[in-house]
């Protein structure tokens, strides 16, 4: 069945441009082009999209305004923004609503990856009740405005790092749980690091760009009801898992672009849980009670609840926010990873295998049947001999109680 997907620009050549441009598509998108935020709003109520793709300086109402509609009225809609430099102020107000942004001038196959993964992502779910809710972002975790700078800046064609580090230091907050997690015995550094400049440049701006999202995703749930989950124990087991997933990639001899991305992984594979704890909080609690009282995992009691687990919804709410590919999977997958079509070792491998041994060191995991090694998916990727090594590696250079 063709995906819809509605494109919106105040200027006509703009819209003739991307209808040209997107041509080859036609057998794969139904599309429509439109010139204004009310005439877009009118098209929707009549034929809803799965897809928006706005303009964002429009006269009348602007990109942030209309999405911030959109997300009212068709919270299962996918909705992007398609912004120039100017409109840095306006893209940091639309965070709420907006999924993911992309700067003009725009790359054709940019464009056409990002609605692509986007419908692509809205197949994953089953679960209608579950996908319109991560779709309204308002009462999920949102991108931190921080978080945006950084990207921003990293963008431009003289990005620094030092201004990387200079955007994060604005945030005294964000600043100080930044400095705390990276001088914590998770990243071992043989120095006090003092300062977000520090920060960055020990880190990397991969990682870093994790830990900021970590943090606020974290952070925005701290009083909220999440059904018997608690904070602590899961911000703790996602940083175990991260610092392991870094460790096995290392032992491995893989790349350091590879090793960010497990870290990245580890750190956010369970936001899914945090999605489904905070919105569905009565549900989720009969999930921890299933799986403490039934003995199953938390995976199949969220299942049996939900239709869909946790690892879904966080692949696909982190796959909406536009993450790496890897990094989406490592979520997606890391109960089941079989299901990627990867035939070698990966970040992937590494999250999976750090999920299960995080919990041989944490006195605090979940109650519950705990995961276990396909090693099926293993043998398949050529590590299956590989266990005790990594074992030995986490528990010699991983240490729980690190906190955020």
């Amino acid at each position: 069945m063709k995906k819809r997907v509605l494109f919106v620009d105040d200027e006509a050549m703009v819209l003739q441009g991307l209808q040209r441009m997107l041509r080859p598509m036609r057998a794969e998108w139904d599309m429509e082009f439109v010139e204004s935020g009310a005439a877009a709003l009118e098209r929707l109520a009549a034929v809803p999209a799965d897809v928006v793709v706005s303009d964002m300086r429009m006269p009348g109402m602007n990109g942030a305004q209309l999405l911030t509609e959109v997300m009212k009225r068709f919270p299962k809609t996918v909705r992007i923004i398609l912004s120039g430099h100017a409109d840095h102020d306006l893209v940091l107000k639309a965070v709420g609503s907006t999924h993911q942004y992309l700067n003009k001038p725009c790359e054709p196959e940019v464009l056409k990856a990002t609605v692509l993964r986007a419908v692509a992502l809205g197949d994953s779910l089953e679960n209608e009740q579950v996908k319109a809710l991560v779709s309204q972002m308002s009462r999920l975790p949102s991108l931190p405005n921080i978080y945006l700078q950084v990207v921003d800046e990293l963008q431009s064609a003289d990005a620094s790092l030092a201004r990387v580090g200079e955007i994060i230091a604005r945030d005294v907050g964000m600043s100080a749980q930044v400095l705390k997690l990276v001088n914590s015995a998770f990243f071992g550094l043989r120095r006090r690091v003092a300062n977000a400049g520090d920060a960055v440049t020990y880190l990397g701006i991969d990682t870093i760009k994790a830990l900021v999202l970590s943090l606020h995703t974290f952070s925005q749930f701290e009083n909220t009801d999440l059904g018997g989950v608690s904070m602590v124990a899961l911000r703790n087991h996602s940083l175990l898992a991260a610092g392991c997933a870094k460790h096995i990639m290392r032992v491995e001899a893989a790349d350091a672009k590879l090793v960010d991305e497990a870290f990245i992984g580890g750190l956010l594979h369970d936001t899914g849980k945090l999605v489904l704890a905070a919105n569905f909080s009565a549900q989720y609690a009969r999930v921890m009670r299933l799986a403490h009282d039934g003995g199953l995992t938390v995976t199949a009691a969220e299942h049996g609840i939900f239709g869909c687990t946790h690892a879904d919804v966080g692949g696909y709410l982190l796959g909406l926010w536009g993450l790496p590919v890897p990094v989406v999977e490592c979520v997606s997958y890391h109960h089941h990873p079989n299901r990627t079509l990867e035939n070698a070792f990966s970040p992937l491998t590494a999250v999976h295998a750090a999920n299960v041994l995080t919990y041989a060191l944490d006195k605090e995991a979940v109650p519950g049947k705990r995961p276990e090694f396909d090693r099926d998916y293993l043998a398949r990727v050529g590590k299956a001999d590989r266990v005790e090594a990594w074992q030995e590696e986490c528990r010699n250079n991983v240490q729980p109680g690190g906190g955020l």
